[in-house]
């Protein structure tokens, strides 16, 4: 059973270290905002909806610290640039904020809101991304878009593991995900903790396995989708939508309406997060490059609307065209109740 990503304590948050996986199965508590904000940079916590979790709590203690939370708020978001769930807890817990009583306590209640719906969340499009795939299913997936980025459950990996608790037999192959390797490291230790039949591959095998045998479909998550529809996710995923263009698998992106950017045209608005090149001069811990080789490190990359068959969501299954099915989502007209 996976342990607990993000877990509230009287000392404070927990989180999963995910730098240590897999490997060691280790926790790191922070009992202060400067804390949560360094766990976000230095990936203790990563993924985009776990990220806004995390700085929900960071900023209910803030307020056990009395500080200042407009400051608290900017130093939470100056952490991960691209992860706009990480603006929407944000934005979330200051509104929170602005209620009688004790401050602490009612950020706290806040936080846990959060928590609680981001799993729910997950569990809901789950069920809806399932509907995709056929009873026997073999996916391609990138980077980590499972429980550990997420509060609990996942996206990418909610979907799969919706379809295997619905009695279809799903095969997943895991690109590493180079520089920082979180297909291999984290998705394929995630799934095999569930017993799914996964296999890691290079970000570079794609194309080949693809054209070796039949792939039903490639899944990944998302850190921010533009208002129509391009979607920026862990670097290596617009090449994964190339290939997958060209042998004809549907290409599907599996992430909350939070994470969904409607002040943002286009995906060439979206800011991306450029990290320090030692993540390509290192692996493993050994140093594969001197330090005066030039690395560029750009941490996500834009994959355009055209090369996505379909967004899943909590609400449901959004087809092109997305900047109008993403309007209704958001407005909770795209799904209505039965006999409305």
């Amino acid at each position: 059973m996976l342990p607990e990503p993000l877990l509230w304590t009287e000392e404070g948050l927990s989180l999963l270290d995910q730098r240590r996986l897999p490997l060691a199965v280790e926790r790191c508590l922070c009992r202060t905002v400067e804390e949560v904000a360094r766990a976000i940079e230095v990936m203790v916590v990563r993924g985009a909806p776990a990220i806004g979790v995390a700085a929900a709590y960071g900023m209910a203690l803030a307020a056990r610290e009395r500080r200042s939370l407009p400051e608290a708020s900017a130093r939470l978001g100056a952490t991960r640039p691209t992860a706009v769930n990480l603006f929407w807890a944000l934005a979330r817990m200051e509104k929170a904020s602005a209620g009688e009583g004790d401050p602490f306590a009612r950020l706290l209640a806040e936080a846990k809101a959060i928590h609680e719906e981001d799993i729910a969340s997950n569990r809901s499009l789950g069920r809806h991304g399932q509907s995709l795939l056929p009873r026997k299913a073999t996916v391609v997936t990138h980077c980590n878009a499972g429980a550990l980025a997420t509060a609990g459950y996942g996206t990418a990996l909610g979907i799969l593991r919706a379809a295997v608790e619905a009695g279809k037999l799903v095969t997943v192959f895991a690109d590493e995900t180079r520089p920082r390797l979180q297909g291999s490291l984290l998705t394929a230790w995630e799934l095999l903790q569930d017993g799914f039949d996964v296999t890691v591959i290079a970000d570079g095998m794609s194309g080949a396995l693809m054209r070796s045998r039949p792939v039903d479909a490639v899944i990944v998550g998302a850190d921010r989708i533009a208002a129509n529809g391009d979607t920026a996710n862990k670097i290596g995923t617009y090449n994964l939508a190339l290939v997958a263009a060209r042998h004809n698998v549907p290409f599907y992106v599996a992430a909350p309406l939070s994470t969904v950017d409607v002040s943002l045209l286009s995906g060439e608005a979206i800011p991306i997060e450029e990290r320090d090149g030692e993540e390509l001069r290192f692996a493993g811990g050994e140093r594969l490059l001197p330090v005066e080789f030039p690395v560029w490190n750009p941490a996500f990359d834009v994959t355009p609307a055209e090369l996505i068959s379909a967004i899943v969501t909590e609400t449901g299954v959004l087809r092109p065209p997305f900047g109008s099915a993403l309007r209704a989502a958001l407005s909770g007209e795209a799904f209505p109740k039965k006999g409305v």
